[in-house]
């Protein structure tokens, strides 16, 4: 698609009162450029906005509508810049103000919409705030302090546990001057001890935010990932989790300390700041709760535009588990009004295909979450087919969490799950991205990379990819053009039924769906051998084989595109293991 035609296309859905009423981000495809891994410009190893904006290009030649930025802010970097230290202010590892300004320039010329990151759910501890309050008890209403518990206050406020490991409280003086410090108190950090949780309940701090958001909105950013949706709001009390391990309940059971309705007013006020500014600004969440209708709460008509499906990216590769997720979330969603948004990998989770143990899979994976009603979202290098880089050296690493849970740099066990915190081991999907050549860097950058990029990358950059029918990188590119070209993909709605194979396509949804009558289209799943699922949407067939042999099948219709090379003799089609075809019909 030519540059005109991008930049046509994203002012349309800006300006034309239809796209008003199903906003661009309903069948949005957005690119989670995690900034320091890449592009790099300068020559330190690090990835940079300059790099970004270098390497735009790519991103419109993928075919993506957006990109998501990682955190660029001033930071000290205990958390790979998720611990902020002023919201205004670009790192100079990254560039300036100015890089920002010209990136999104350069971004919207190419019909690309930027997203950028905010983390208002805890500041660094270098913030403006922080240290205020380390120097004055007068000034610590802004985060969470409290006096410690037992003899002395020597035990923390409870027993809440750091997602990183840990306890959730570190201990300060109750004064900063070096005198009698009296009672000694506590300070709360869901994540590091570098990253100080933020009271929301204090006026002060929802303004700043505000301020925050239409600070970069001003400077033509498209929307905010909000890191850590789920977490802002805390009840009062403080009250005990009652149990330890509680990093594994995040995301699948109730915690005191995420998913807090008092968060939802929170979400409200910043849409009505996004609805005040013109061109369809939107906000995503990260919020990791635990039931599909309680995500469905953070995307309800007047408040957030997008929430992350994060029970599809944790499903494992099984049909039955697959559809259920799929039906469960498309339903709860559908309910409030909202699009699905799927994903498969980021910075915080094993690449897919080393967690679904294979490059096959991967691909397969991809193509069914591209062909289902929704937004998707990428994450840099799944196009190239990376896999997790498992191995790092002790010292390359990182993650906070790896020098909590490992102190002594040994990594036992790497790949098992934390019963007590995350693994500390995220470094592996953040390996800079290979881009050309035949050695590290790989054309990331004019000298080394800031993690070690592993020797037999060389057949994955992109470089290499382009013009292979067979890479990967060439399936992106071809199912996200399908994507736009076929009529029945894109947002669409959901009709939970099953119907049996051969029955046309709707091409209207079932009588009591959300969106029944609209002018959007439908799905719905076709019965199929078990292991496999297929579903229709108007004009296409999806069929996707999870079993580890092939499986005959009724040809649907014509195929246009499949992760592996399939065999039909237009009657029948011997569908692949491991693989996902799209059939036009």
């Amino acid at each position: 698609m030519t540059q005109e035609l991008t930049a046509a296309r994203l002012a349309s859905a800006s300006s034309n009162p239809a796209g008003a009423a199903r906003g661009w981000w309903h069948d949005a495809v957005v690119y989670q450029v995690y900034v320091r891994s890449f592009a790099d410009s300068d020559g330190d190893g690090i990835g940079d906005l300059r790099g970004v904006r270098s390497r735009l290009p790519h991103l419109a030649r993928l075919g993506v509508d957006a990109l998501w930025l990682t955190p660029f802010y001033l930071s000290p970097g205990a958390d790979g810049g998720y611990d902020v230290a002023d919201y205004r202010t670009v790192d100079p590892l990254f560039g300036d103000l100015a890089d920002v300004e010209e990136l999104v320039r350069a971004a919207h010329e190419l019909g690309l919409r930027v997203i950028v990151d905010v983390v208002p759910h805890h500041t660094s501890d270098r913030h403006r705030w922080f240290r205020e309050a380390l120097a004055s008890p007068a000034a610590r209403d802004r985060y969470h302090f409290r006096p410690g518990r037992g003899e002395d206050g020597a035990l923390p406020p409870n027993d809440w546990e750091s997602v990183f490991g840990g306890p959730a409280w570190s201990r300060v003086p109750a004064a900063g001057d070096g005198a009698d410090p009296g009672p000694a108190q506590w300070y709360l950090h869901l994540f590091a001890p570098e990253q100080p949780d933020l009271n929301w309940a204090h006026p002060e701090v929802r303004e700043e935010f505000e301020a925050v958001l239409r600070f970069w909105l001003d400077r033509g950013v498209d929307g905010f990932r909000i890191d850590v949706a789920h977490g802002m709001v805390k009840p009062p009390e403080l009250p005990d989790v009652g149990r330890g391990g509680q990093a594994v309940l995040i995301g699948s059971g109730p915690l005191p300390f995420f998913d807090q309705d008092g968060v939802h007013e929170i979400h409200r006020s910043w849409r009505r700041l996004l609805d005040s500014y013109d061109g369809q600004r939107i906000g995503v969440g990260e919020a990791w709760v635990p039931t599909p209708e309680r995500l469905a709460r953070y995307v309800r008509p007047d408040e957030l535009h997008q929430a992350f499906d994060f029970r599809f990216l944790n499903c494992p590769w099984d049909a039955a588990a697959l559809e259920e997720v799929i039906t469960q979330s498309l339903a709860a969603t559908a309910a409030v009004g909202a699009p699905t948004t799927w994903v498969l990998s980021s910075h915080d989770v094993v690449r897919h295909r080393t967690r679904y143990g294979s490059l096959a899979r991967a691909r397969a994976a991809a193509l069914l979450m591209l062909a289902l009603p929704g937004s998707a979202y990428l994450y840099q290098g799944e196009e190239l087919g990376l896999p997790e880089v498992a191995g790092l050296p002790a010292a390359a690493r990182r993650d906070p969490a790896f020098r909590r849970r490992h102190p002594a740099g040994a990594v036992p066990g790497e790949g098992a799950a934390a019963a007590d915190g995350q693994d500390g081991l995220r470094d592996g999907c953040r390996v800079p991205l290979p881009w050309s050549g035949t050695e590290p860097p790989y054309g990331f950058g004019p000298e080394g990379s800031w993690l070690p990029q592993p020797d037999d990358w060389a057949a994955l950059t992109v470089e290499a990819q382009t013009g292979d029918p067979h890479s990967t990188l060439e399936l992106y590119r071809a199912a996200l053009e399908l994507r736009r070209a076929l009529p029945g993909l894109g947002a669409g709605t959901f009709a939970p039924e099953t119907v049996a194979p051969g029955t046309p396509a709707p091409c209207t949804p079932a009588p009591g769906t959300a969106d029944a009558g609209s002018e959007h289209p439908g799905m719905r799943w076709l019965a199929a051998p078990e292991g496999v699922l297929a579903f229709t949407r108007p004009g296409f067939v999806c069929t996707v084989n999870t079993r580890p042999e092939p499986v005959e099948l009724p040809a649907p219709g014509r195929p246009v595109l499949s992760s592996s090379p399939i065999g039909t003799d237009g009657r029948t089609v011997l569908v692949p293991a491991d693989s996902c075809t799209w059939w036009a019909i």
